[in-house]
């Protein structure tokens, strides 16, 4: 007697695909071990940057996620937490890599807010250009001052100071100077394709 024996299919899970807007970034050519601690370094200093310049700076992150349908690489607060401390200049640093894709998240994420502070951050420049050029304290502007306090403030929490690269970081100046650097990062980012060349900056030198 022939017996028939019907298989039922199986109800996995479907291959959850990658968010498209990651595709707007080239792949890198990187190790197995993830981002070089360059690439690192600069993507958390950039996200202090915003952090300093937007209260709550850590939720805005996390609703840009959603917003972007990055919900599933950067989950919740802790994740996100985790990914910066892959920064090795960090008091928390972690030796976890980060993945290219973890990378890509937040270079859009932190595009994404940049291009929605572009008046401010132009704002703040010019007022440092204007400062400067008269030989005026920046705490002379309130909001340029409130932005390299608050950077200052989280730059000092968050930074190992036994780092030699966080050391020379040792005044106030030198901490302006940064923050400064990292504004005018931010308005990079936000022109015609500024998120792809912010990328492609952050592997400079990083591979072959």
């Amino acid at each position: 007697m022939n017996l028939s024996v019907s298989v039922m299919p199986t109800n996995s899970p479907p291959a959850q695909s990658k968010p498209l807007i990651l595709d707007s970034l080239p792949d890198m050519p990187i190790s197995e071990r993830g981002c070089p601690p360059r690439t690192r370094q600069q993507i958390d200093l950039i996200l202090l940057a915003i952090e300093a310049l937007e209260l709550g700076g850590s939720e805005a992150m996390l609703f840009t996620a959603k917003e972007l349908e990055l919900q599933d690489i950067i989950k919740n607060r802790v994740v996100l937490w985790r990914l910066r401390c892959t920064n090795p200049l960090r008091r928390s640093h972690t030796r976890r890599p980060l993945q290219v894709e973890e990378a890509k998240a937040l270079v859009v994420i932190a595009s994404h807010m940049a291009r929605k502070m572009t008046a401010l951050i132009r704002q703040l420049l010019l007022a440092y250009q204007q400062l400067s050029d008269k030989q005026v304290p920046l705490d002379h502007h309130f909001r340029l001052s409130e932005y390299l306090e608050r950077f200052r403030a989280h730059f000092r929490s968050r930074m190992n100071p036994r780092r030699a690269k966080v050391a020379i970081y040792n005044s106030d100046e030198k901490l302006n100077e940064l923050a400064l650097s990292l504004l005018s990062q931010l308005l990079f980012c936000t022109g015609t394709s500024g998120m792809q060349r912010f990328w492609t900056s952050l592997f400079d030198g990083e591979v072959a």
